[in-house]
């Protein structure tokens, strides 16, 4: 813990030797960004890129670094899944150039996880690598997708089939920004923390149980310890496991495989976001551990009980999703994780228990899929 002023800020860092950065977290962060953004502009112009729904953010961003003397400029996109595409890729990486970005130069991604991964990507192949700075804006990005180098676009073969791990210099998270968050993106978020208690922490689980809705109303102090809580938990499983090549971070993909499919079968266009689609996903996860007796259909129950609980789907009927079983496992066919013809699948022993099975057969899994309530 450091204090900036009269303000405590909480920093956590994520060990990766060299490239070790901060993820620094404090309520009103957002307004005192500057202090660790000025010395990595340099005296030069700063980058921000930005989407629509983030333009207060914004206004309080520049004004903070203009405070400072440090120039900026933002490049504003429009809001959504579908902005990580080919056609932003080459948006953004025409505007930097055109801005004249060096490769020592920090480029802010200033939103949630659709800016993150976008800005990560451009700038892992702009000049072959420039840095970056992630400030995310919602629950979902401060939890997991501005930490930990992962960084994509989407095409219409899948989800984030193309991409880098690419790791950020710095992560400010400022849990206030959440305050003008949609009460849907907020819940949506809120999947990707209870995920952390599912994984390995079944004390974190039930403190989910018991402070979830109070996070969820505005609690700030609720808000700011599962943030730090996912956070620290994140960076200690990237350290461990950078590129997903000994198998702890694969752990981080729980609900995922279910979850991405659900997303792909509704065409990435909002009527279910990547949260809810984890949510679901999560909840099919345990359910299918269940079924084939590696858990208790109670720790299944438990978990779908808790996302009804907050709002969130527990599986297909509550996600909307009406495909069937094979439709469903076409989509987890051009998972990026198939290997072989095999897709590992992130199943559980119990709460606290998450293991990756590289057996699954698929076969199986459609006739689960084509079992669930509709």
């Amino acid at each position: 813990m450091a204090a900036a002023g009269n303000v405590t800020e909480r920093s956590i860092r994520v060990e990766l030797g060299d490239r070790s950065y901060p993820v620094v977290i404090a309520a009103g962060l957002l307004g005192r960004a500057a202090v660790h953004l000025a010395p990595l502009a340099r005296g030069r112009t700063m980058a921000i890129v930005t989407d629509e729904n983030v333009g207060s953010h914004l206004v309080t961003l520049q004004a903070a670094l203009t405070e400072a003397g440090v120039v900026s400029e933002a490049l504003v996109l429009p809001p959504g899944e579908a902005t990580k595409s080919w056609n932003s890729l080459a948006r953004v990486c025409d505007w930097l150039l055109a801005l004249g970005v060096e490769r020592g130069d920090h480029v802010v991604a200033l939103g949630g996880g659709v800016i993150g991964d976008l800005v990560g990507f451009t700038c892992a192949i702009l000049k072959r690598g420039c840095g970056f700075v992630q400030i995310p804006t919602t629950l979902l990005a401060q939890v997991d997708s501005s930490v930990g180098g992962k960084t994509a676009i989407n095409t219409p073969a899948g989800k984030n089939l193309i991409g880098a791990f690419y790791q950020p210099s710095l992560v400010l998270i400022d849990p206030e920004v959440l305050d003008t968050l949609p009460a849907r993106e907020l819940r949506a978020g809120y999947a990707e923390v209870v995920k952390y208690g599912l994984i390995d922490d079944p004390a974190f689980f039930a403190w989910c149980e018991t402070n979830g809705a109070a996070l969820l109303a505005g609690d700030a102090a609720a808000r700011e310890y599962a943030i730090a809580h996912s956070v620290a938990a994140k960076a200690r499983i990237v350290a461990a496991d950078e590129h997903e090549t000994n198998g702890l971070r694969a752990l981080l993909n729980l609900g995922h495989t279910f979850g991405h499919a659900l997303e792909a079968e509704a065409g990435f266009d909002g009527s279910l976001i990547h949260g809810e689609g984890v949510a679901a996903g999560i909840a099919l996860a345990y359910r299918y551990s269940a079924v084939t007796g590696l858990c208790d259909m109670a720790d299944a129950d438990r978990v779908a009980a808790h996302f009804r609980a907050v709002g969130l789907p527990d599986g297909l009927a509550a996600s909307g999703i009406r495909a069937s079983g094979a439709r469903l496992c076409d989509h987890m066919r051009h998972d990026k994780k198939m290997a072989a013809g095999t897709l590992p699948f992130l199943l559980t022993r119990g709460i606290g228990r998450t293991f990756l099975d590289r057996t699954v057969d698929l076969g199986d899994v459609e006739r689960f899929l084509d079992a669930q309530p509709r």
